[in-house]
């Protein structure tokens, strides 16, 4: 289905520690490259470059709970998080995400840049149902202008993701 080595631009493409893992782990997938606009991150933008439709682009959320920290939302693009249910599958009575200022420190990527795989530790990590609908979904590479293009259930088995409604479609 993927090939490693897969890219809509024939140039090289520097593999980051998301690919390197996923190489390792022996999971296919496909690194796509688009153009960064650095005053507009969001998904919607993602989505726009790659010419794919923004429900199979997702962004990596990370939040804390109020009894067990930290944790990973995985949601479509166009979806914001539902803090209530995120709360509730993650065994919290209440989450937040995190500051920005915490992101980098705390899983070793930036904003438009956080990908759910090679955090700088393991987190348990939650991903929206409607990953299941696609045959693949698009989320960072661990640096802006890179996507990897992933099978949802690859993804799920490598971080051991529990798939839930944790957002709703802004």
């Amino acid at each position: 289905m993927f090939d490693t080595n897969d890219t809509i631009m024939a140039k090289k493409i520097d593999k980051t520690n998301a690919a390197r893992l996923l190489d390792k782990a022996k999971i296919a997938y496909s690194l796509i490259p688009y153009t960064v606009d650095e005053n507009n991150l969001a998904a919607t933008h993602v989505a726009e470059e790659l010419g794919e439709d923004i429900a199979t682009v997702f962004k990596t959320l990370v939040l804390r709970g109020d009894r067990t920290g930290l944790f990973v939302c995985v949601i479509p693009g166009d979806h914001e998080v539902d803090l209530k249910a995120a709360a509730r599958i993650s065994a919290n009575k209440k989450a937040d995400l995190i500051a920005m200022k915490e992101l980098l420190p705390t899983t070793g990527y930036i904003r438009g840049g956080c990908s759910p795989i090679g955090m700088k530790k393991p987190l348990p990590t939650y991903i929206h149902s409607s990953c299941l609908e696609h045959e693949r979904i698009y989320i960072s590479a661990g640096v802006r202008g890179l996507q990897i293009a992933i099978a949802p259930n690859d993804l799920i088995n490598y971080v051991g993701a529990t798939v839930a409604e944790i957002s709703e479609r802004m």
